[in-house]
C-alpha cells in the first residue's frame, strides 16, 4: 500500500506540471481505459491458452478411455458448481447478464450492489469454475465468462482511482470493459463495439465512444500481439454461390432462430424448477444427473456432444465432412442445457454458434448442397441460433464476419439474423439474457430483506 501511495504521489505531480487543463484532464479520463483495456488482453490470452489446455485434456480422454467421462464428468461438474456456491455465486452461467445487471445497478442507490457481480474474486472463480467445467467435458464456452473477467478488471481499475482523479462513469467503464472482453475473446473489434451498442447500452454512443474504441482497439491488439493475427474460424471458401442461395438461407435461419429461443426457454424453466430445491443434496442429484447424461449421450451416441464445439464448426467448414447426422443438433443443444443448468461458471456463446452451424451442415446434407453453398449455410446457422438465444442479430451477424473475413456474404448473415430475431419473437420477446438480468437484479434488490440463508444461489 505504501508503494501504491507513492506511486499516486509521484503521479499527481507529473500530471499537475500538464499546463493545459483541458489536455491534462483528457488524458486523466483516458489512462484508466488504457490500463484496464491491457490488463484485459493479458487475462484474455491467459484464460484462452488455460482454456485450450482444459479442452486438450477432454479430448486425450475421448480419444483414450471414453468411460472415463461417466466419472470424470461428474467430479468435474460438482467440484465446478461447489466452488462457485462456496465463495462467488454471481460467477454462475455465462456472465453477460450478470454485466447487463451490473450496468442497470450502477446508480448511487445499488452501487453497492455491482460488487456482487464483478470482482477480482468473481474472476478468480469464474475463471477456475469454467476450466474444470472444460475438462470436464462439459458443453460451456469462455466468451461470456471473458465479459464478465473484462468488466471485473474495469470496475476495479476505476475503483483504484486516487481522489483527486477526474471521476469517470462507472456504468461507462463496465460497457467498455464488455466490449473489450468480447473483443480480445474472439477477436472481433467491430463485434465488441456493435455488441456495446445493441446489447448494453441505453446511453448515446457519443458520450463514451472515444473510450470504447481505445479499449476495443488495445485489448485486441494486446490479443493479438501475444497470440498473433488469427482469425477465430479462418477463412472458409464461400465462391460460387448459387442464385438461390438466399432461399436456402431462409431455410437454415427459420428453424435456428427456433432452436435457439427455444432452448433458452427450456433452460430458464429448469432454474424455475430448480428453485424449489430446498437441499444442498437436490442440487448434487441434479449435478450428478446431468453430468451422467452428457457422458453417456458421448458414449453411447456421439462424442462431438463435447466442449464448446470449435473443432465441430471448423470441420464443417474446411473438410470434406459437412454434412452432420440428424442428431448432431440435437446433442448439442441438449449438451447446453444440461451443462449451463448445473449452476457452474461456463459461457453459451460458443455453444450457440457450433449448434446453428451444426443445423446448417446438416440441413445442407438434406439439400444436397455444394461445399461453398454449405459453407454460407453453416455460417448463417451460427449467426440465425445466437440471435435466438440474444435477439441482437447485427452483433451476431458481425462476429461470425469477424471470425471468417468474408464481406461477400455480409448481407446473406445479417438476413439470417433478421429472420431469425423475428421468428424467436414467436417464443419468447425477451432474450435470454434479459430473462437471467432480471433475475439478477431481483434477487441482489430481495436480499436487503431476505435472509442470506433463505436466498438460492441457483435461480
Amino acid at each position: 500500500m505504501a508503494f501504491l501511495t507513492k506511486v499516486r504521489g509521484a503521479g499527481k505531480k507529473a500530471f499537475d506540471r500538464i499546463s493545459n487543463d483541458k489536455v491534462r484532464h483528457n488524458l486523466l479520463q483516458a489512462i484508466p481505459f488504457w490500463i484496464a483495456s491491457l490488463i484485459t488482453g493479458l487475462v484474455a490470452v491467459l484464460y484462452t491458452r488455460l482454456f485450450a489446455l482444459a479442452e486438450k485434456g477432454t479430448s486425450y480422454i475421448v480419444h483414450a478411455h471414453l468411460w472415463l467421462f461417466f466419472i470424470v464428468t461428474p467430479l468435474c461438474f460438482l467440484t465446478a458448481w461447489w466452488i462457485v456456491r462456496r465463495w462467488a455465486p454471481y460467477a454462475r452461467g455465462s456472465g453477460i447478464p450478470q454485466v447487463m445487471a451490473a450496468i442497470e445497478l450502477a446508480t448511487p442507490k445499488y452501487n453497492d450492489k455491482v460488487g456482487r457481480l464483478l470482482s477480482l474474486r468473481i474472476m478468480v472463480i469464474k475463471i477456475l469454475s469454467s476450466l474444470i467445467m472444460a475438462f470436464g467435458g462439459g458443453v460451456i464456452g469462455r466468451e461470456g465468462p471473458t465479459i464478465q473477467v473484462a468488466g471485473s478488471i474495469f470496475r476495479k481499475v476505476n475503483e483504484w482511482l486516487p481522489a483527486w482523479w477526474p471521476r469517470i462513469s462507472k456504468r461507462n467503464m463496465i460497457m467498455t470493459g464488455a466490449a473489450a472482453g468480447l473483443a480480445a475473446a474472439f477477436n472481433t473489434p467491430l463485434g465488441g463495439i456493435v455488441f456495446a451498442v445493441e446489447e448494453l447500452t441505453r446511453t448515446h454512443i457519443s458520450y463514451f465512444k472515444t473510450a470504447l474504441f481505445t479499449a476495443v482497439i488495445i485489448a485486441g491488439l494486446t490479443a493479438q500481439a501475444l497470440l498473433g493475427p488469427y482469425l477465430y474460424l479462418g477463412y472458409p471458401d464461400i465462391s460460387h454461390l448459387s442464385g438461390y442461395i438466399f432461399l436456402c438461407v431462409l431455410l437454415v435461419a427459420v428453424p435456428a432462430g427456433l432452436a435457439g429461443s427455444i432452448m433458452s426457454k427450456y433452460i430458464l424453466k429448469i432454474f424455475r424448477w430448480k428453485d424449489s430445491f430446498r437441499t444442498t443434496r437436490q442440487h448434487v442429484f441434479y449435478i450428478i444427473s446431468a453430468a451422467l447424461v452428457i457422458a453417456s449421450l458421448a458414449f453411447f451416441i456421439d462424442e462431438r456432444v463435447l466442449g464448446s464445439g470449435k473443432q465441430l464448426m471448423t470441420t464443417a467448414l474446411f473438410t470434406q465432412d459437412k454434412y452432420n447426422p440428424w442428431y448432431i443438433p440435437l446433442l448439442r443443444i441438449a449438451g447446453s442445457v444440461f451443462s449451463f443448468t448445473t449452476g457452474a461458471s461456463g459461457g453459451v456463446f460458443a455453444p450457440a454458434l457450433t449448434a446453428g452451424a451444426s443445423i446448417g451442415a446438416t440441413l445442407s446434407g438434406w439439400m444436397h448442397l455444394s461445399a461453398t453453398n454449405t459453407n454460407l449455410l453453416v455460417l448463417s446457422g451460427m449467426v440465425a441460433f445466437l440471435t435466438g438465444v440474444t435477439r441482437t442479430p447485427f452483433t451476431s451477424a458481425i462476429l461470425v464476419l469477424e471470425m471468417t473475413d468474408r464481406h461477400n456474404v455480409i448481407f446473406h448473415l445479417m438476413l439470417a439474423g433478421m429472420v431469425a430475431s423475428l421468428v424467436a419473437m414467436l417464443i419468447d420477446k425477451h432474450s435470454f439474457y434479459d430473462h437471467l438480468k432480471y433475475q439478477y437484479m431481483h434477487q441482489l434488490i430481495k436480499e436487503d430483506t431476505v435472509a442470506p440463508e433463505a436466498t438460492n444461489p441457483e435461480t
